[in-house]
């Protein structure tokens, strides 16, 4: 990856670049991509040339600067065209989060220009989707060293990312705990003793690399930690979670955007020669695709507001982001089906692009902390209960 465009540039600067990115790069490969399983590195790397992996990088280490509402555009952008690359990217962009707040300068640097790629790897064998309660652990090794041991079960970009943000229990507590007992390390990806099980397989966002990891005595020095022993869920919660969630939903909007225009297209361009008549001049089609537009809509509202949210410290921001990715990925799911029974046969064809689209729709249910984990999260949080039951004796 080459040197990143000087920043910082203006909104226009940055969408325009990532306009041309999209329709060089991304764009082109998608269907393959999809077809192959393979990891987007052609899209990956004309992102980070352009600056676009140093966008949430801060200026004062050459990098962007710029907002979670940028990265969400960027993120709803790419993954209209290519829902692959938008994960790896939206992964990245998690993972950056952490580091900018704890990492080092040198990796920072490095980011910012383009020349890193990284991502999280918190989701465990042992706990699966419940990634706030680590089975991994991180043991006190010889001279200034630690030794890292864990199972990982979804670590996108796996064997392809520079690094991972990876989870552990606490050195000081190698218990178990129900929650939020965990400390964040900076791995990097090519360190002794990491394995990818096997090659990601999925029924969509095939070219995401969402494999298994696994690590037996990845020995990293002790300042790879990133912030305080036992810290990590509270590291998570203010910096990677918000980024995850609001940039998830940001994903999820660019496919139920491309669900719609496709559908649109679709009815515009079939014709009922009976009656000589296209599909859009048909009510029931009309009301069909009607609802498609609405969800969509009230999605980016939704995300729009969680946003504001953040961005201006609003009382109910911690409720808006765990409920963000929940009302999205439904969204999607229920779009995504809908754009496929609007279009019938056609859509149930490969070449529409619709179905890879309503593949790719369903991954964010899946995603931890999926659905279910947020719902419980939402009705806890709104019911003044803790985000986690006392661990048991």
């Amino acid at each position: 990856m080459g040197m990143a465009p000087e920043f910082p540039v203006t909104a226009t600067g940055y969408e325009s670049v990532l306009s041309a990115v999209i329709e060089r790069s991304v764009g082109p490969q998608a269907a393959e991509i999809d077809r192959t399983g393979a990891f987007p590195r052609e899209g990956v790397q004309a992102l980070g040339e352009a600056g676009l992996l140093g966008l949430l990088s801060a200026r004062n280490v050459g990098g962007g600067g710029e907002s979670l509402e940028a990265a969400a555009h960027v993120i709803e952008t790419v993954g209209a065209r290519c829902a692959s690359t938008a994960t790896v990217m939206l992964m990245h962009y998690a993972a950056v989060a952490v580091i900018e707040a704890h990492g080092p300068q040198d990796v920072r640097r490095l980011i910012a220009r383009g020349d890193h790629l990284s991502s999280l790897a918190f989701s465990e064998v042992g706990s699966r989707s419940h990634f706030w309660a680590p089975i991994g652990t991180a043991k006190a090794g010889d001279g200034d060293t630690v030794a890292l041991d864990a199972r990982k079960s979804w670590v996108t970009s796996a064997g392809h990312a520079d690094s991972y943000v990876w989870s552990s229990r606490p050195l000081a507590c190698q218990k178990t705990a129900a929650g939020g007992a965990m400390t964040l390390w900076l791995v990097p990806g090519k360190a002794a003793g990491l394995r990818v099980a096997a090659k990601f397989d999925g029924l969509g966002l095939r070219g995401s690399a969402s494999s298994p990891v696994s690590g037996v005595n990845v020995m990293v020095p002790a300042d790879a930690r990133l912030g305080n022993d036992g810290a990590g869920w509270d590291i998570a919660m203010v910096t990677a979670l918000p980024t995850l969630l609001v940039l998830n939903a940001a994903l999820s909007l660019g496919i139920m955007e491309a669900l719609v225009a496709e559908a649109g297209a679709h009815l515009a361009r079939s014709r009922l020669q009976h009656l000589d008549e296209t599909l859009v001049e048909q009510p029931v089609s009309r009301a069909a695709f009607a609802r498609l537009r609405i969800r969509t809509d009230g999605v980016r509202a939704f995300l729009r507001d969680t946003l504001e949210a953040l961005a201006t410290g609003r009382d109910d921001a911690t409720l808006r982001v765990l409920e963000v990715k929940a009302v999205a990925a439904e969204a999607a799911s229920e779009v995504a089906d809908g754009a496929l029974q609007l279009c019938g046969d056609a859509a149930f064809r490969k070449e529409l692009g619709i179905e890879r689209l309503f593949r790719d729709a369903l991954g964010a249910r899946v995603m931890a902390p999926t659905t279910e984990a947020l719902h419980d999260f939402v009705g806890r949080t709104c019911l003044g209960l803790p985000l986690f039951d006392a661990a048991r004796a």
